[in-house]
């Protein structure tokens, strides 16, 4: 066996400037981001979760709270975060994605269905 080390150090860098820059984010997903931090694990801050239920006449498939949902119309894609205007609108077939602090991102695949918006609660209503 040889004396000499098998791998040299020559250079050293701090861990931060090993990370490679991450690409800029849009406005929504900083506030996505914001959200998530804000809650950090916790089951409800005031002013970031919203009242979130989906359910079809014979099922409750989600009835909690969340940040953010995601779903799609004729006009395209589309996000509800808390605070957000009164709204109703027809619900094309799509991924419904609910993001909540407890469980992450939520994906429910929906045939279409009715989502209204008031106070800080979402009602999807589906198989109609």
């Amino acid at each position: 066996m040889s004396d000499e080390p098998v791998n040299p150090v020559t250079e050293q860098k701090a861990i931060n400037e090993a990370i490679p820059a991450e690409a800029p984010k849009t406005a929504e997903e900083q506030e996505k981001q914001k959200a998530f931090n804000t809650l950090s694990g916790s089951k409800k801050v005031d002013g970031v979760n919203m009242n979130v239920k989906v359910y079809s006449p014979s099922r409750v498939y989600y009835d909690d709270l969340a940040f953010s949902v995601t779903a799609n119309n004729d006009t395209g894609e589309f996000d509800i975060l808390p605070k957000h205007h009164n709204f109703i609108c027809l619900l094309n077939a799509c991924d419904l994605i609910i993001r909540t602090a407890h469980e992450g991102k939520r994906t429910l695949a929906i045939s279409g269905g009715i989502m209204h918006v008031k106070a800080d609660q979402v009602i999807v209503f589906l198989d109609i």
